[in-house]
């Protein structure tokens, strides 16, 4: 069965119309803008967060929560790139909705599974929001630049150097599948957010950290200091064995972060530093670009073997992000970008012929044909690919000393460093989560109470009384039962103290945090 589907797949794409749906001019800003715009519409069409029902900033399952982030930033990018302010509103409700009651990113019904690397792109896409002077929230919200620094407070604190001389772990807490593991991309997202806020606050204290980040990658040979080529990770208890695969969005991440400490660095030798890595990070890059002339975006890894899984698919996006920003701060990368970002488009634009409408986009480029996928990171590739070759007709990003307008607190995301349990990020006191068990005890007697009631009419008859006075005793017994209950759950939570101490210690104060 599962041949003949694949052979019915192939017929089906084999008769498919060739025709596209987009005639893209690479060199009008007006083509590229009417491209974009009906591609942010079916990407958009994904996501439940605008409609009724839906939270802002989620993605429908399997989608998982850090690509809400990223399509945030999507429409971010749009919006910077066309002018077009239709679905502003959208991305500022989803970034300032997932914020977390401490506002860093770290909200409760994320934090059971959320890795450093989840957290790090939320963290970039508000980092884009205060660059290009999104729409700032309203007084009383957090603000661009201060969930940045949150984000980037938090991370820091999770530095680790016992395992491996350093880095951040994959997963923020211990029981997660990938806690042993150290990842390019967490320390990538952390790198990038500490390079951009160097350059956008002029403090140089974020600009030492990236240092110590490239250092330690570099080191750990995660970053080949030779060939630039950026591996994902490594198992904590051997240092020395290197998961071997890349991807497009570690280049990418380390890119823009590089080109951001260039223009950051005061001195000639360290300008000289980062250019340098600049050029050996595009020059690294290159082996993402595959086709007959080595032109087009490949996420080479997975899209040759056909197992790019849902998170993969996306990853093309980041890449053609941070490359087109990378030309607005070191322009001189533009001869070598600007080529490469031209091809991946054309190619990328001839994949949209897909899907009821015709013009959803596949995931391989370089096939220049639908291949029979849809989902919101190929729509994403497909729109930031596009959207990139209009880099040139874009103004520049702005800093707080040349026309950024988010306030920033240097301090924001105290209230979560060093938290290592999810228990710790919840604001429900054991007062209320007993209230809950004795609300929802009374309403579960109630049903019952109701229930037994009426069988004692159709089975014995008796009058109302009678019917009621077996009944009181029923309740009276199950509700004394059911306060024992009560007790001893507050007793062990509130009394002696939870498991592995978690409130054994804690003062009043330190509770109603």
């Amino acid at each position: 069965m599962h041949c003949l589907r694949g052979l019915l797949t192939k017929g089906l794409l084999a008769t498919a119309p060739l025709s596209e749906a987009y005639t893209l001019d690479l060199g009008s800003k007006e083509s590229l803008t009417t491209i974009a715009r009906s591609m942010v519409e079916d990407m958009m069409s994904f996501y439940p967060g605008n409609r009724p029902g839906g939270v802002p900033g989620l993605l429908p399952k399997p989608y998982y929560w850090w690509e809400g982030g990223t399509l945030m930033g999507s429409l971010i990018d749009y919006w910077y790139y066309t002018g077009d302010t239709r679905w502003n509103g959208v991305a500022q409700d989803g970034l300032l909705f997932q914020t977390g009651p401490n506002n860093d990113y770290m909200p409760p019904n994320q934090t059971m599974t959320e890795g450093n690397d989840d957290q790090g792109f939320w963290g970039m896409a508000v980092m884009s929001a205060a660059e290009l002077n999104f729409d700032d929230p309203p007084h009383g919200r957090p603000q661009w630049l201060a969930l940045a620094q949150a984000v980037f407070n938090t991370q820091a604190a999770r530095w680790e150097e016992r395992d491996c001389g350093g880095g951040l772990r994959w997963q923020i807490f211990p029981w997660n599948n990938g806690y042993d593991y150290k990842n390019s991309i967490s320390q990538a997202c952390f790198f990038n957010i500490a390079a951009r806020l160097a350059l956008y606050t002029g403090n140089q204290s974020y600009a030492d950290w990236a240092d110590r980040v490239w250092d330690w990658m570099a080191t750990t040979k995660l970053l080949n200091p030779e060939t630039y080529h950026i591996y994902d990770g490594v198992h904590v208890e051997n240092c020395s064995r290197i998961t071997p695969y890349q991807w497009t969005y570690n280049a990418g991440a380390m890119l823009l972060g590089a080109a951001a400490l260039y223009n950051h660095s005061a001195s000639a030798a360290r300008r000289e530093t980062w250019r340098e890595r600049v050029d050996g990070l595009l020059n690294g890059s290159l082996i993402f670009f595959t086709g007959e002339n080595g032109d087009i975006m490949t996420e080479v890894a997975c899209e040759p073997v056909d197992l790019c899984d849902l998170d993969q698919q996306s990853f093309k996006a980041y890449l053609s992000r941070w490359m087109a920003a990378t030309i607005k701060w070191a322009p001189w990368t533009n001869r070598r970008v600007k080529p490469l970002l031209a091809s991946s488009a054309a190619a990328a634009v001839a994949t949209c012929t897909g899907g009821d409408n015709g013009r959803m986009c596949g995931l391989k480029w370089n096939t220049r044909r639908w291949d029979g996928t849809t989902g919101v990171g190929q729509q994403m590739a497909a729109m930031e690919v596009v959207l990139a070759n209009a880099i040139e007709h874009s103004r520049p990003p702005v800093t707080d000393r040349n026309g950024g307008t988010s306030v920033g607190d240097p301090g924001a995301g105290s209230a979560d460093v060093g938290r290592k349990t999810p228990e710790e990020y919840s604001s429900v006191s054991t007062a209320e989560k007993t209230g809950a068990y004795i609300l929802t005890v009374l309403f579960v007697i109630g049903v019952i109470a109701g229930s037994l009631f009426a069988l004692d009419d159709e089975y014995n008859r008796s009058s109302v009384p009678e019917r009621l006075a077996r009944l009181r005793a029923v309740v009276v017994s199950g509700v004394r039962s059911w306060s024992c209950s009560v007790l001893s759950l507050f007793w062990q939570r509130g009394g002696r103290g939870q498991a592995k101490g978690k409130w054994v210690g804690r003062s009043e104060s330190n509770e109603q945090q």
